[in-house]
């Protein structure tokens, strides 16, 4: 089995994880530019809902698309822990998902991904890939429209479907530590 690391990764056992591709086979292993071009997608995806949104567009709709063309759901098990969540931590279904990124009347969810966010940067840690799954951690960058950044930590893993296309099926966010 090849293997590709890059930097330090915390390995998380047993996960399979596949990234956006546009061509490889299945047969060909998953590369560190499949995750990177599965990130650019996954951020760039995040600035359309938030721009549907701010143009009283149909950012559920947008937001589906997202969901859909990117996780796992409905193909595997998918854990997803967002970044603003307490009251409901884990978003093991599509729709406690849309409801993270779309937010949800009475709940804990205001919308994360109708934000106004404007761009999203990734520098990663580390990227792990072999034949079927990949792991990248690092840090994002969010830019609000005032242009400032919002640093986010992430751990996210993929797995390829059965149409040779990477999707998570792991995403972890959290705020950096801050002492008091």
């Amino acid at each position: 089995m090849k293997r590709n690391v890059s930097g330090i990764v915390a390995v998380i056992g047993g996960l399979a994880v596949t990234a956006c591709s546009a061509g490889p086979s299945v047969a060909e292993g998953i590369t560190e530019a499949d995750v990177i071009a599965a990130q650019k997608e996954w951020g760039e995806g995040i600035v359309a809902i938030s721009s549907v949104h701010s143009a009283d567009g149909d950012y559920a709709a947008r937001a589906t698309e997202h969901i859909n063309d990117l996780y796992a759901y409905g193909e595997t098990a998918v854990m997803f822990k967002p970044t603003l969540a307490a009251d409901d931590q884990f978003r093991e279904t599509f729709d406690e998902a849309l409801a993270y990124f779309i937010g949800k009347e009475g709940t804990e969810d205001k919308g994360f991904a109708i934000s106004g966010w404007t761009d999203v940067r990734w520098e990663n840690n580390g990227v792990y890939t072999d034949d079927d799954s990949a792991m990248a951690m690092g840090n994002y960058y969010f830019t609000g429209a005032d242009g400032a950044e919002t640093k986010v930590e992430y751990t996210f893993g993929y797995v390829r479907n059965e149409d040779g296309d990477l999707k998570i099926n792991l995403h972890h966010s959290s705020l950096p530590f801050s002492p008091e």
